[in-house]
């Protein structure tokens, strides 16, 4: 059976995953929690990363793409729909008939993007890579860490999915805009390399303005200053200090009761002294003193939460910021709209779907 209209600000769009992993299938994710209609097209045992989180939302038809059969179905599919979202290497989708060239002659309006690490061009289009490689050669992980030691390496919050998925949302949108005057789709070639490079921007502006260093002993932003890092309290948990203007570093110093700081906060040569301080003080009391103990207050400091507390804390609980589902507890659809509220789908039966794509189209 199909579900009643979808609420939602992309109500009514038609979009094809071919599943893939990490960016694709989170930016179908957002498509579908605002209000997509996402047909994805599996391979038989899946992608072999499920997640009952990542993976809401929408249909799922199993297909070997490979046979002419599989292939064909596809054909007619993207006849009827605004959006195909495909993470292969590239030439891969062409060698198998169902490249942007083909589709696009099928259907003149489809957004066709692609995910890829590297790009469809380039000296390293066409070999492996992951998360680390991308941000590695864009800037960002020469940043993090400790001096003297090996780069940190983050979860793949940066190139996957802040320079992944969320540029291939972007890139999806802007396109799907862009028809609306022109009558035409186009192809969009998200790179993660690329979208990394996008973020960081605004540290690149600000180096050589000399607001910020991004060399890791003096990178105020990277953890070397003793006013923007995470501390150690007594029960071994972390609290999380980031009063960066005078104004809110003052009420720190003033509720760990540390003197003749005030206007000590940006000399560098001073920072080690200050953190020991600082070290000392939260080590003294347990995570949830000092939580409570700045509640509130203008002094940028927050626990450090598991990924199975957050939904408990009583911001995200006031905002309703999480949404138990079949007793996993899933992030709501973000951002917010004020008349056409995203929510989470159910999944619906895929042929059904198919079949409601290609009846309106008679």
């Amino acid at each position: 059976m199909m579900p009643a209209g979808r609420s939602g600000p992309l109500s009514g769009l038609r979009v094809i995953e071919f599943a893939s992993i990490g960016p694709g299938p989170h930016c179908a994710m957002l498509l579908a929690d605002m209000g997509a209609q996402v047909l994805r097209i599996d391979r038989q045992g899946g992608n072999g990363w499920p997640n009952p989180v990542a993976d809401r939302g929408r249909a799922t038809k199993v297909l070997d793409i490979r046979q002419p059969e599989g292939r064909d179905w596809c054909r007619s599919l993207a006849a009827h729909a605004d959006v195909i979202i495909e993470g292969f290497r590239p030439g891969v989708m062409e060698r198998l008939g169902l490249g942007p060239d083909e589709l696009c002659k099928v259907n003149p309006r489809l957004v066709y993007a692609r995910m890829t690490g590297w790009g469809q061009q380039g000296p390293l289009a066409t070999t492996a890579g992951h998360d680390i490689n991308y941000i590695a050669l864009s800037g960002a992980l020469a940043a993090m860490g400790k001096a003297g030691e090996p780069a940190a390496v983050p979860l793949n919050l940066v190139g996957d999915f802040g320079g992944g998925s969320m540029f291939l949302a972007f890139g999806i949108v802007a396109a799907l805009w862009e028809r609306e005057r022109s009558g035409h789709g186009q192809i969009v070639d998200a790179a993660i390399i690329d979208g990394v490079a996008s973020l960081m921007t605004m540290f690149a502006g600000l180096v050589p303005s000399g607001r910020i260093s991004l060399d890791r002993d003096h990178n105020v932003l990277g953890g070397a200053a003793p006013f923007y890092r995470s501390y150690l309290c007594r029960d071994g948990r972390e609290i999380a200090v980031g009063p960066l203007e005078p104004q809110f570093f003052a009420i720190l110093l003033e509720e760990l009761a540390i003197e003749g700081w005030e206007n000590a906060q940006y000399i560098e040569g001073r920072w080690g002294e200050l953190t020991g301080l600082f070290a000392a003080a939260f080590a003294r009391e347990d995570r949830q003193h000092w939580a409570e103990r700045f509640a509130g207050l203008d002094a940028c400091v927050a626990p450090v939460l598991t990924l199975d507390e957050v939904p408990f804390h009583p911001h995200h609980a006031a905002r309703q910021t999480y949404v138990e589902r079949d007793q996993i507890w899933h992030a709501a659809p973000a951002p917010r709209f004020s008349r056409t509220p995203g929510a989470i789908a159910d999944a619906v039966d895929a042929d059904a779907l198919a079949g409601s794509w290609a009846a309106s189209a008679d």
